[in-house]
């Protein structure tokens, strides 16, 4: 099989195109994905055809590093689309692509950068997450001074939101690890106010710590809007860089992607 790998603010994904998934995908995925014994990435992606009436011009099937299914990445399918145009797709007019959390459309833009690309990704509504209910996350959440300011939302995938005054000063692997068991997998967000944007540091579920996380920003972005920390675009920071989220009613996510190399797979 070949691959791509491409990275969007840190956030990296192998991406290969199959006319049919694999049955071993999530084994492939824990095995490609693994940062000494394999390529190395957060997520695999498999680009599966597009529908027959036109409608979609390619489906995103994402597993995470440990072998999980994800509904959506909003960094992942920026990665999918440059790897889109890559191997011919126009640059002219939005790609469709189907998600197990919808069909989402995205712009690709080039730069001076042959390696990267600009994109502009309709991330659907980000709407209310799960109820937390009053057991052991909202213990923890108390226990742990999170339960001033937080909220779940979705975004295709569930998410938690805390915000806090410094994110720098939150252990995210730690608590972020302990809080997504304990809610049974959640992607969890720890926020901050800026003069102009907020601060983001992310765990995901199924891969933990990362630099960047589309979904994630989303979701912060909107809960930031709903605590008077920022306004309807908002300026998402995070390790690996910087994303502007435009709120309404779809989301749209800009951001980066950028190609590392093509790699051979026995």
């Amino acid at each position: 099989m070949r691959l791509t790998k491409h990275h969007g603010l840190g956030n990296d994904f192998l991406v290969g195109s199959v006319d049919v998934l694999p049955d071993d995908a999530p084994s492939l995925a824990r095995g490609l994905c693994h940062r000494n014994r394999g390529v190395g990435a957060d997520g695999l992606i498999l680009a599966l055809p597009g529908n027959s009436d036109a409608s979609t011009d390619a489906a995103m099937v994402l597993f995470n590093a440990d072998g999980s299914r994800a509904e959506m990445s909003g960094n992942g399918i920026r990665c999918l689309a440059q790897a889109l145009v890559q191997a011919g797709a126009s640059l002219d007019g939005a790609l469709r692509i189907g998600t197990d959390a919808g069909v989402r459309t995205v712009s690709v833009t080039a730069t001076d950068d042959p390696a990267v690309v600009q994109a502009r990704v309709d991330m659907g509504p980000v709407s209310t997450g799960p109820e937390l209910g009053d057991g052991d996350v909202l213990r923890y959440l108390r226990h742990h001074g999170f339960a001033d300011q937080f909220a779940t939302a979705t975004v295709g995938n569930p998410h938690l939101v805390i915000g806090v005054q410094d994110v720098h000063q939150v252990d995210a692997a730690r608590s972020g690890s302990e809080l997504s068991r304990l809610a049974g997998g959640i992607n969890v967000e720890f926020i901050s106010g800026m003069p102009d944007g907020i601060n983001l540091r992310v765990w995901e579920r199924g891969v933990g710590v990362t630099e960047a996380c589309g979904t994630g920003a989303c979701a912060a972005a909107q809960a930031a809007h709903r605590w008077g920390l920022a306004g309807p675009v908002v300026r998402v920071c995070m390790p690996g860089g910087d994303v502007v989220v435009e709120l309404g009613d779809p989301v749209f996510l800009l951001g980066p992607a950028e190609f590392i190399a093509t790699v051979d797979c026995d």
